[in-house]
């Protein structure tokens, strides 16, 4: 999956960074949902320290990213405070359950190690990202995270439906909408890919690339909700850092 996601500021094109980046630009859009510390096969979400929103609560998350969360961990290069990056990631992601930059770390651990639950961890892979969602049910961009790693894992109809409820989660958020729009691309879901496109622009968002692939693809077509000179709004990608 080759999705090149709307980037800002010092971020670049890779999928990685990108969705770093959108993490960034989506956060003001964010709406607090109620905690369900309910148990579940994948744990309760009950913790020592938090659980916190990573979208509205960040200060709170000063210590865990000092002492577990630290650039080493991030790039899995070797755990802080635990023997294994798993250790590291498992603390972080019961203190804040829905904490992106961490979800997408051990999503990536999974991948490198090639085990649906790498030493570290107390739970698989893929219930890190459950237990993202029962804490905050309306966080699009777990759901595109987890709308990923599901088409990484040939579970196609399911990334779908992931898709559908992060596109309703966000609401008036062009960020949102047009990075939704560039993984329905991958996903070759062109019928909605051109619907995200048309909300991100009929929103005023500026960039113009899922318009242009979607024309080289002859998937494209003009809505009357889209500013027609949307590519020249102005403007740069440039956003909050």
């Amino acid at each position: 999956m080759k999705t090149a996601f709307c980037n800002f500021g010092r971020y670049q094109t890779r999928a990685a960074k990108g969705l770093a980046a959108v993490f960034v630009a989506t956060a003001p859009f964010a709406s607090v949902a109620l905690a369900q510390s309910n148990y579940s096969s994948c744990g309760s979400l009950d913790n020592p320290y938090g659980p916190f929103d990573y979208r509205l609560q960040k200060s709170k998350l000063n210590i865990v990213e000092q002492y577990h969360f630290t650039p080493n961990v991030e790039s899995l290069v070797s755990g802080k405070s635990s023997t294994f990056v798993g250790g590291d990631l498992d603390y972080t992601l019961r203190a804040s359950p829905n904490h992106h930059r961490a979800l997408m770390a051990m999503m990536r651990l999974g991948e490198k190690l090639k085990t649906p639950q790498p030493q570290g961890l107390s739970y698989s892979v893929e219930c890190y990202f459950e237990r993202a969602l029962r804490f905050r049910s309306d966080d699009s961009i777990v759901r595109m995270l987890y709308a990923t790693y599901l088409f990484k894992n040939n579970r196609e109809p399911d990334a779908v439906r992931q898709l559908g409820l992060a596109s309703e989660s966000a609401g008036d958020n062009p960020f949102t909408h047009y990075n939704i729009g560039l993984i329905y691309l991958d996903l070759q879901k062109y019928d909605q890919a051109l619907a995200q496109a048309h909300k991100a622009y009929g929103l005023g968002f500026t960039q113009a690339a899922l318009r242009e692939k979607l024309k080289s693809l002859g998937k494209w077509k003009e809505s009357s909700d889209t500013p027609p000179n949307a590519d020249n709004l102005g403007g740069s990608d440039s956003g909050p850092k």
